[in-house]
Parts: C-alpha cells; structure tokens; sequence
C-alpha cells in the first residue's frame, strides 16, 4: 500500500471513509454490467452483507455468496463456503445455467 495514495482517496481507514472517494458512488452503473458476477461477503468483513447482496440483485447476472463463518479474509478463514461458491458459480457460468 502506498500511503501517498490511499490516505488521500480513502482517507486514514475504510471505517469512515474521509477522503476523495468518500462521495463516489457507482450504485446506478451496476446495472449496466453484463458479464456473470459474483460478489463475495462474510458474517464478520467490514462491508455489511444486506449491501453486497443488493450489490449482485442490481448486476443483471449477479449472484451473491455468502460465508457465514468469514471475515476480510474469507478466502482464508472460512475457505470451504468461499471455494464452494466460487466453483458452483464458475460451473454455473460454464454449463451456460448462469
């Protein structure tokens, strides 16, 4: 991480973001995303996961996964819900179910 960037766009921590992305909002583009998305939570990240699931609801082929035993580091800390949804969505996408 380069302090030189991040302090000035994210301000001193994501937890009450204070800098100049403070106000950046990219909600009403979602929709615009054609691709197959997957958007990943936890039970215990930062970002609350009512938002991310509303997150994949706006992407037109966006599904939401959920690990419940999770944190930031899901992909470390709750490795068998987070690979289990990743690889159902992959075949999902590759069978053309998706």
């Amino acid at each position: 991480m380069n302090p030189k960037v991040y302090v000035p766009m994210q301000g001193p921590s994501e937890l009450g973001a204070s800098g100049k992305l403070e106000r950046w909002d990219r909600t009403a583009d979602l929709a615009r995303i054609e691709v197959p998305t997957l958007v990943l939570g936890a039970a215990h990240d930062t970002m609350d996961p009512a938002h991310l699931e509303g997150m994949a609801n706006a992407v037109a082929r966006g599904r939401y996964h959920h690990c419940p035993v999770g944190s930031h580091l899901a992909i470390y800390d709750d490795q068998a819900s987070w690979f289990g949804g990743l690889f159902r969505f992959l075949r999902d996408v590759d069978e053309g179910a998706f």
